[in-house]
């Protein structure tokens, strides 16, 4: 059928160069259908009314001079934003649907019908303004959408809401900031055929991460029902994260996230004509359920991939699953407008927070920094003027009526909501801390009470009693000099490593697993693995809790812990990442859940049963098992072939042996796939038989807190010997410069982790002149310390 007299057009005969008659959304769904079907993407058939059909609308009508008095009348505060708005938008809703309109788009509508063999085919009428999804205009979302529309009428009065839906508020507001002129931005409506998410999921889905604007993920947000909730953040939604660079290979599973979200409601299909759609909650198998299969979720990320690949630009894109048809479908796509606007030499910032303060709530912590201030609890949008400037923003939610309110704001916290969240979205675009999907920040926080709102290295946010002291400081990414040296980073989060990635690095020289154990596991691997023996009932209940829905209690470790080590190894990826094997005291092993009968009580726990001693011990080994499992897992079935295994606190070469006899039983056998060993060289012993600890490991990494501490006998808690401890005293240096000379005699390179080439340039001079590799330090030193390695290196060349 051909487009109907200039007033629709079908969006198999729509490109990318169609934006200014039907709008970014509309032009871009019909170039998915006119170019990436062979792709197999799948995308909902249906039509789009034209810019030419709103003006015709607004023509007979006879309302185009009274939108403008009034909004002249709102410029002149004759009337305020309220009362020009709602008068708009009655305008639009009371007018006539112009007879060579309406017919265009029932005869579209009954041509879809019957491509679908349906008389009244259920559709969704979704807004595209021709000036939404310019780089200019950021905010999507300003305009509405109406779901779950059946028969000719309703269409027609959807219609009219789409168009009066350019008037909201806010979308008046956004345009008036953003130089838009009102009666130069026309309004198509996109009619497209509803799949039945409702009886399955729906969600998002970006091709950058959405918080650091990592390019190489796709990151998917799914809940059951439709999608509006995942839109809205009214939902906490599932996460997956998938690599992009191995998406080809379907050889390896690149999924390197996987998040379960609560998913309390889901939006589902009404009968009620004046709100087709209605929430209702989920059930308890669907809580614990993930929406998506591992298939279903690599199908998507590759279709992401592709959709960016054809634009040339992240994308932000909306799926649906159809409970019906047991099918996968793209129902908008349109450019990221956050990251992708960035310049990649832009400066980052860094934040130290320098005291420490009772924590009133935690969430899932939204971008990088920290924002302090009164709590302002606002429960409606109706009472947003009520918010004061520079207060802390606790509610329930946020849509786009929350964006004037939300651009004062120190920080937001929400009860509900997840990455792709619109409190999140914009919260990001503004560069404003904010702590997501709390649950129950408005219950928790008080009005008027002094806060700080932090959002670190890590995925959770934290809200603090009082205002805390902090530090802010950009580093310049801009003119950073090469180095032979190679320098690394410190990490020990997997958002930590996604957040620095823009760092001029050349890898990660020590990624600590024990974060991932203590704060995502939380359980000791023993009391996994030897789950009968454990005695404390309250432990075993709640390793029951966390352990649900997996095959196996080890394969929820073994789970977790590859994602999060894949996670940082993706971040450097192809750069070498450096994972050090668990290197707990017996005291912090036993804090684990169902840890304190599987640990002796030790006087010095810092000399202690640590490190090798354990993996090779038949008290420990089966638990050093599941992360040898693991690391097998992100290196053989995940492709992370740049992923280095570190030993540390290795006393003997013998010790050495027996854990890496206990690492090959585990299937991690050194040279196999091209995998490495190291050695940490924290002991003096370490050093003293370097040639012989060089036959077993491929290379060491100076742990210089641990070989200070046991050079100088210094603990290092000891907190009045703290003036003693010092990493460039003349015996502590000696014994590094012994190592990296035996060690290269060996063939064998030597890095060193730790801070100490940042608070000493002197000392960064000296490990320069004495040969180092590498050094790794914190995220936040490395500008520093690359710049202190280049003078360094420029003067021994002049010398």
């Amino acid at each position: 059928m051909s487009d109907g007299n200039g007033h629709v057009k079908w969006f198999g005969n729509l490109t990318s160069k169609d934006t200014p008659d039907v709008g970014g959304k509309n032009s871009s769904l019909g170039e998915m259908i006119s170019s990436l079907k062979e792709e197999g993407i799948k995308v909902p058939d249906g039509f789009a009314t034209t810019a030419t059909a709103y003006r015709r609308y607004l023509e007979a009508n006879d309302i185009e001079e009274k939108i403008k008095s009034l909004i002249d009348d709102y410029h002149e505060e004759i009337i305020s934003l309220d009362e020009a708005g709602q008068s708009i938008r009655d305008l639009i809703i009371k007018g006539d649907m112009p007879e060579d309109v309406e017919q265009a788009i029932t005869e579209a509508y009954e041509e879809l019908g019957s491509r679908y063999n349906s008389e009244d085919v259920d559709i969704a009428a979704r807004s595209s303004a021709t000036a939404e999804d310019l780089p200019e205009a950021s905010f999507a979302g300003q305009q509405e959408s109406y779901l779950n529309i059946s028969g000719k009428k309703a269409l027609l009065e959807a219609c009219k809401k789409c168009y009066a839906s350019l008037f909201t508020d806010r979308a008046i507001s956004y345009r008036d900031e953003q130089g838009f002129d009102h009666m130069n931005v026309a309004l198509s409506v996109g009619i497209q055929k509803m799949v039945r998410s409702d009886l399955a999921g729906a969600g998002v889905l970006f091709t950058l991460d959405t918080d650091s604007g990592f390019p190489d993920v796709v990151l998917i947000n799914a809940a059951w029902g439709l999608g509006e909730n995942v839109v809205q953040g009214t939902v906490n939604p599932d996460q997956y994260t998938v690599f992009k660079p191995f998406l080809d290979n379907h050889d390896i599973n690149s999924i390197i996230g996987k998040q379960l979200g609560d998913k309390k409601i889901k939006a589902l299909y009404s009968d009620d004509e004046e709100e087709p759609v209605k929430n209702a909650d989920t059930t308890d198998k669907e809580r614990r359920s993930y929406v998506l299969s591992e298939e279903e979720i690599l199908r998507l990320a590759r279709w992401g991939k592709t959709i960016e690949e054809h634009y040339g630009k992240p994308m932000d894109i909306e799926w649906a699953k159809d409970g019906e048809l047991d099918e996968i479908f793209i129902v908008q796509a349109r450019p990221e407008t956050v990251h992708s606007q960035k310049e990649t030499t832009a400066s980052l910032k860094s934040y130290n927070l320098k005291e420490e303060g009772k924590t009133l709530l935690k969430g899932l912590g939204i971008g990088h920094g920290i924002g302090t201030g009164k709590v302002q609890i606002i429960e409606s949008a109706d009472d947003i003027e009520q918010f004061e400037e520079n207060s802390v923003l606790v509610t329930e939610m946020t849509d786009p009526d929350w964006v004037p309110v939300m651009k004062r704001a120190s920080a937001i916290v929400t009860n509900l909501g997840g990455r792709t969240s619109h409190a999140a979205i914009v919260s990001r675009e503004l560069g404003i801390p904010a702590i997501v999907g709390t649950s129950s920040a408005t219950q928790e926080l008080e009005n008027g009470k002094e806060v700080t709102a932090t959002c670190l290295d890590g995925d959770e946010g934290f809200v603090y009693d009082g205002i805390l002291e902090y530090e802010e400081e950009d580093l310049d990414l801009a003119d950073v000099p090469e180095t032979k040296t190679q320098i690394m980073m410190n990490v020990a989060t997997p958002s930590a490593a996604m957040r620095w990635w823009r760092l001029p690095c050349k890898g990660v020289g020590l990624a600590r697993m024990e974060y991932l154990i203590n704060n995502v596991i939380q359980i000791h691997p023993l009391a996994l693995t030897r789950f009968d023996h454990v005695e404390d009932k309250e432990a075993k209940r709640k390793i029951e809790e966390l352990t649900r829905g997996y095959d196996t209690r080890e394969s929820y470790f073994i789970e977790h812990l590859s994602r999060g080590i894949a996670t940082i190894a993706a971040s450097q990826y192809p750069d070498p990442v450096i994972v050090r094997m668990s290197d707990f005291k017996t005291n912090e092993y036993a804090g684990l859940i169902g840890g304190r009968q599987f640990e002796p009580e030790e006087e010095n726990p810092m000399l202690g049963w640590r490190g090798a001693s354990r993996y090779y011990s038949d008290k420990y080994r089966d638990g050093f098992a599941l992360e040898c499992r693991a690391l097998r897992h992100v290196r053989h079935k995940m492709g992370f072939d740049n992923v280095i295994v570190m030993i540390p606190f290795c006393r003997t070469p013998e010790e050495g042996d027996r854990v890496l006899e206990i690492m090959k039983e585990n299937g991690l056998v050194r040279g196999e796939n091209g995998l490495k060993i190291y050695v940490m060289a924290e002991l003096p012993t370490n050093i003293i038989q370097a040639e012989d600890f060089a036959e077993r490991f491929d290379g060491f990494s100076i742990g210089s807190n641990d070989l200070t501490q046991l050079t100088l006998g210094i603990s290092r808690d000891a907190e009045q010997l703290t003036e003693l401890f010092d990493e460039s005293q003349t015996s502590v240096k000696e014994l590094i410069s012994t190592l990296i000379e035996k060690a290269h005699k060996s063939g064998r390179p030597v890095g060193l982790c730790g801070e100490a080439p940042s608070n000493n340039p002197e000392f960064a001079k000296f490990l320069v002149k004495a040969g180092i590799d590498s050094m790794s330090l914190s995220p936040d030193s490395v500008l520093k310390v690359i710049k202190a390695v280049a003078r360094a290196e420029n003067n021994e060349t002049s010398d």
